[in-house]
């Protein structure tokens, strides 16, 4: 018995997107952004004496953020098309400033998620804590269950130290010695640095303060986007189009200029998923159209409030 739910009209949508221009990349715009980011650094050290410990902690968390969200559309080629190009502008913001690995994101993210979005034989994503978050698989540790609520919300705080370990364990799995070195540089540039510049007990504080509020704002950014949609297995995803699958698995928010500053765009995440080249500065506009095109054609469009979505997580946790 098949589950789809409507035909696919994808190319339908996808040209009136195209005809509007909104696919169309964005080299100085992007470039203005990146470039941002490397001065709010310079300006970080050249003032960070000036700084109580923990503002500067949390304005760091700030310019990282954004590099984490420049990484990430750079290597969705949203700047520039050429691949290996997008692959080289991403290394100063993924591995000096983030000490993460650009291959190791773009397997696990532009390959696995990006195709099978919510499929848990193929998105490392939702597999995340031993599978305790899927419908599909409750993990096999009857203390995680047990102690699910404390282990997800808690475990959020901790996702950017999280995402080093996995960067730095796919680089020397796969022998990639060369970004291993970038990644590496991120220690005496970043840190070595700013324990120069501060006494120890501030530049701790500093470094405590990052890895928190970094760590919250990409977490409670990132599961809003699938946690709590449909999830299907391999075999159910593949009697679905590429347009069902994706808007069936994703959640996009409802909110303007300010909520998509601060999610990263990822608050347009069916749109982000249905057009993952589409530059993060155009979903806004590609929403509307996408919104109204579902709409139109009687098609599920699933949003909400960024409170409604967490409440919607922690009920969906309670059913799994």
């Amino acid at each position: 018995m098949s589950i789809a739910k409507y035909p696919d009209m994808f190319n339908e949508l996808k040209a009136e997107v195209r005809a509007a221009g909104l696919l169309d990349r964005i080299p100085v715009r992007g470039s203005i952004e990146m470039l941002s980011i490397i001065i709010s650094m310079l300006f970080i050290y050249m003032t960070a004496p000036m700084w109580n410990p923990f503002l500067l902690g949390l304005f760091m968390a700030l310019v990282f953020t954004r590099a984490v969200f420049v990484s990430h559309d750079i290597l969705h080629t949203q700047y520039f098309k050429s691949k290996s190009f997008s692959f080289k502008l991403s290394y100063p913001f993924s591995a000096i400033i983030l000490s993460n690995s650009s291959s190791w994101w773009d397997v696990k993210h532009n390959v696995n998620h990006h195709t099978w979005c919510n499929v848990p034989q193929k998105d490392e994503d939702i597999l995340a804590m031993d599978g305790a978050f899927t419908p599909h698989n409750k993990g096999d540790s009857a203390t995680l269950r047990s102690l699910k609520y404390l282990v997800f919300w808690g475990a959020l705080f901790f996702m950017y130290p999280a995402f080093i370990v996995q960067s730095y364990s796919y680089v020397i799995k796969k022998k990639k010695y060369g970004e291993l070195f970038m990644m590496l540089l991120h220690w005496p540039i970043i840190w070595g640095t700013m324990f120069y510049l501060l006494p120890f007990m501030d530049a701790l504080i500093v470094f405590v303060t990052l890895y928190f509020a970094l760590s919250g704002w990409l977490a409670f950014g990132f599961i809003t986007n699938h946690l709590g949609c449909e999830v299907f297995n391999k075999k159910e995803s593949e009697s679905l189009t590429w347009m069902e699958l994706q808007m069936r698995t994703s959640r996009s928010l409802i909110g303007g200029a300010f909520v998509h500053w601060f999610y990263g765009g990822l608050n347009t995440q069916i749109e982000h998923h249905l057009f993952p080249k589409a530059p993060r500065f155009n979903l806004l506009k590609v929403q509307n159209m996408t919104r109204e095109f579902a709409k139109k054609h009687n098609m599920e469009y699933f949003e909400s409030t960024p409170i409604e979505a967490y409440v919607q997580i922690n009920n969906v946790l309670k059913k799994y």
